[in-house]
C-alpha cells in the first residue's frame, strides 16, 4: 500500500529520510534541516519534481535518521546513497573507476596512484583524467623525492639511485618536511607555503647559513615548477570553480572549469545519472567532488545549494567559501562557458554510451521488456548425464558483452536428480553471496522453471530486486512474471546470447568433470580402504594390474581385507 502523509511522523530536526518498500529496499535517500517540513513537499498537490508521484506510489514507508547538524546529514546521505544505490537518486556513474592520489599513513608515507585508497590514508581526488593524476604524481616524486615502493629496503632501491626518492629507508632526515610540503601543494595551499619558505630562506641567509638557505631556495623552485604545470594548475591550485550542467534524459554531464585569477586553466568532466532535479544532482556532485579535495575560495553554481552544503564547504576549506549563482556581470560569462562545455560533453557521453553494438543490443533489450536498463544480466543453466556429474553454471553479461571474470560454476550437493530442483539449489546458493543485484535473472527453461524460481525469490524476500525471465529454446520464447510470453526477434539477441553462452559454459564444465572422473582412481572412493591397506594390496599383487586381475577370493587372502571389503574393491574395479 503506498505511503501517505498521515502515517508519517518525523521530528523537526536535521537528518536523513529514506523511502522504502515492505521488503526493505531503499528507493530514495534525502536530507533536510527540518525533516517534518521537508517530507511534506512530497505530498503536495503539485510536486516540484516529476519523479515524486512514482516514488510515493512505490514506497510503503518512510524512515529517518536524526543527526546533530545539517552537515552530518549531508555526510550520512552520501554514505547511504553509495551503500543502497537507490533507484530515484541522482548519482555518479561508475564512481569506483576513478583514481586517487594518496599519501599512506605509514611512518614514512609513500605516494600512490590508486583506485582503491588504503584506510586512514590522506587522499586527493577522484580524478576523471587518469593521465593527469599520473603526471601530478610524477612531478611530486621528481621534485620532492616521495617514496612509492611497497617496503623499505636497507640497501635502498632503484628510485633512490636515479633521484626519484630521497631514500628514507637509509636516511629519513628531512623526509617529514618534504611530505608536509606535498600535502600543502595538493591541498591548494602553495601560495602560503611559498611565503613560509621564502621567510625561512631569508632568515637562514641573514644568519649566514647558506647551505640551509640554498635548500629552501631549491624547494621554492621545485614548488614553482610543480604548480606551473598546466595539469596541476587546472586541478589543484585554483581559487575559482565554475560548475556547468547539461542533461539528455537520465544522463547528465557536470563540468568543473578551474580558473585562477580569471584565466581558465582546464576542466574536469563527470558523467551522472540524473533523476530530474538539477538542485539535487548539483548538490550531490559538490558533496562528492570536494570530499577529498579542498574547495575553492569562489564557487559558481547553476542553482542554489541545498540545506547544509554551504556550511560543509566552509568546514572542508577551513575558511569561508563564497557560493554564487550569477545572473549578471563578469561571472556569468564563466558560468555560461561551463554550461556550453557541459552541452558538448553530454552529447559525446550519450553517443559513447550507445555507440557500441553490444550496448545498443542491451538498450534494445531494455526497450523490448519496458525496463529502465538491461546492462547487467545473469543467466543460469544446468547439466547432467543420467544423474552423473550434476553441475550448474551462471554467466554474466555487462552492457551486452560477456563478463567472463564473473562466470561461476556449481556442483550440485543435494540429492535432486531433475533440472528444476538442481537449479533451485544452485540459485539459492547464488542469492546468499550477492552484493550486487542484476537487472535481469535469466533461466534456461520455460514457464515451470520461472514458477519454481519465482517462489524461491519470494521465500528470500528479493522478488522485487530484479526482473526474472526464462528463455525456452523452442521458438526462442521468453516467459516473464504475470506477462504474456514473447517470441524474441533481433531486439532480444542479448538474451539469446546469454542463454547460449550459459549452455556452452556449463557443458564445458560438465565434460571436464566427466573426463576427470573417468581418469580418477576407482579405489579412491572405496569405503574402508585407506592408504595403508592400499599399499598392502599393491605389495601383495605386485601392482595395480595385479589387483585388477584378482578375484574376490584372491583379495580376501590379503591381510586386513575382509569379505565385505573384498567385494567392494572387486565391484569398484569391475563396475
Amino acid at each position: 500500500m503506498p505511503v501517505d502523509a498521515a502515517s508519517i511522523d518525523l521530528p523537526a530536526s536535521p537528518g536523513v529520510y529514506l523511502f522504502k518498500t515492505n521488503e526493505g529496499r531503499v528507493l530514495y535517500v534525502g536530507k533536510a534541516t527540518r525533516l517534518n517540513e521537508r517530507i511534506r513537499s512530497y505530498f503536495a498537490t503539485n510536486p516540484d519534481r516529476q519523479m515524486i508521484p512514482e516514488l510515493v506510489s512505490r514506497s510503503d514507508d518512510v524512515e529517518c535518521i536524526v543527526t546533530t547538524t545539517p552537515q552530518e546529514a549531508l555526510i550520512l546521505e552520501r554514505q547511504l546513497i553509495r551503500e543502497h544505490k537507490p533507484r530515484f537518486n541522482s548519482m555518479l556513474k561508475d564512481d569506483k573507476s576513478y583514481p586517487y592520489l594518496v599519501l599512506t599513513a605509514e611512518e614514512y608515507p609513500r605516494i600512490m596512484y590508486t583506485r582503491h585508497p588504503p584506510k586512514k590514508s590522506h587522499r586527493w581526488g577522484p580524478f576523471p583524467n587518469a593521465g593527469a593524476a599520473k603526471q601530478v604524481m610524477q612531478l611530486l616524486r621528481r621534485h620532492f623525492g616521495i617514496r612509492d615502493c611497497k617496503e623499505l629496503l636497507p640497501q635502498g632501491c632503484l628510485a633512490m639511485h636515479i633521484g626519484l626518492c630521497t631514500g628514507p629507508c637509509i636516511d629519513a632526515e628531512g623526509y617529514d618536511e618534504q611530505v608536509s610540503m606535498v600535502k600543502k601543494i595538493l591541498n591548494g595551499e602553495a601560495t602560503e607555503l611559498l611565503e613560509e619558505l621564502g621567510e625561512k630562506m631569508d632568515e637562514c641567509s641573514s644568519k649566514m647559513m647558506f647551505e640551509r638557505a640554498a635548500y629552501y631556495r631549491d624547494q621554492i623552485r621545485s614548488i614553482r615548477t610543480t604548480i606551473g604545470q598546466h595539469v596541476v594548475s587546472s586541478k589543484l591550485y585554483r581559487d575559482c570553480d565554475a560548475i556547468g550542467f547539461a542533461e539528455q534524459g537520465d544522463l547528465a554531464a557536470l563540468i568543473v572549469l578551474h580558473a585562477d585569477e580569471g584565466v581558465v586553466k582546464g576542466q574536469e568532466v563527470w558523467p551522472y545519472v540524473h533523476r530530474g532535479d538539477i538542485g539535487e544532482t548539483v548538490s550531490h556532485f559538490i558533496s562528492e567532488h570536494y570530499v577529498n579535495r579542498r574547495p575553492p575560495r569562489l564557487l559558481l553554481t547553476p542553482t542554489p545549494l541545498l540545506d547544509g552544503l554551504q556550511e560543509w564547504l566552509d568546514e572542508r576549506r577551513g575558511s569561508a567559501v563564497e557560493v554564487r549563482t550569477p545572473v549578471r556581470g563578469d561571472m556569468v560569462t564563466l558560468r555560461t562557458l561551463a554550461d556550453q562545455n557541459a552541452e558538448i560533453q553530454v552529447s559525446r557521453l550519450s553517443n559513447k554510451s550507445s555507440g557500441s553494438l553490444e550496448q545498443r543490443a542491451a538498450d534494445e533489450a531494455a526497450l523490448l521488456l519496458g525496463s529502465e536498463q538491461m546492462n547487467h544480466v545473469v543467466c543460469f543453466d544446468m547439466a547432467q548425464l543420467q544423474g552423473d556429474e550434476r553441475v550448474g553454471a551462471s554467466v554474466v553479461m555487462r552492457h551486452g558483452r560477456p563478463a567472463k571474470k564473473e562466470y561461476r560454476t556449481y556442483i550440485v550437493k543435494g540429492d535432486a536428480m531433475d533440472d528444476l530442483r538442481m537449479m533451485k539449489e544452485v540459485i539459492e546458493r547464488w542469492l546468499k553471496r550477492q552484493e550486487e543485484w542484476p537487472d535481469l535473472l535469466l533461466l534456461d527453461g520455460g514457464q515451470t522453471h520461472l514458477d519454481i524460481i519465482r517462489k524461491l525469490l519470494k521465500e528470500h524476500g528479493v522478488q522485487d530486486r530484479f526482473e526474472l525471465a526464462a528463455l525456452a529454446k523452442r521458438e526462442e520464447t521468453l516467459f516473464r512474471e504475470e506477462k504474456e510470453p514473447i517470441v524474441l526477434d533481433r531486439r532480444g539477441r542479448v538474451f539469446v546470447h546469454a542463454r547460449d553462452e550459459a549452455h556452452r559454459f556449463v557443458n564445458t564444465f560438465h565434460r571436464k568433470r566427466r573426463k576427470k572422473s573417468r581418469l580418477g582412481d576407482p579405489l579412491e572412493n572405496v569405503l574402508g580402504l585407506g592408504a595403508k591397506k592400499l599399499q598392502t594390496l599393491i605389495r601383495h599383487f605386485g601392482g595395480r594390474q595385479g589387483i585388477s586381475n584378482s578375484s574376490i577370493e584372491d583379495l580376501r587372502t590379503v591381510p586386513g581385507i575382509g569379505p565385505s571389503l573384498a567385494e567392494r574393491i572387486h565391484e569398484a574395479l569391475h563396475r
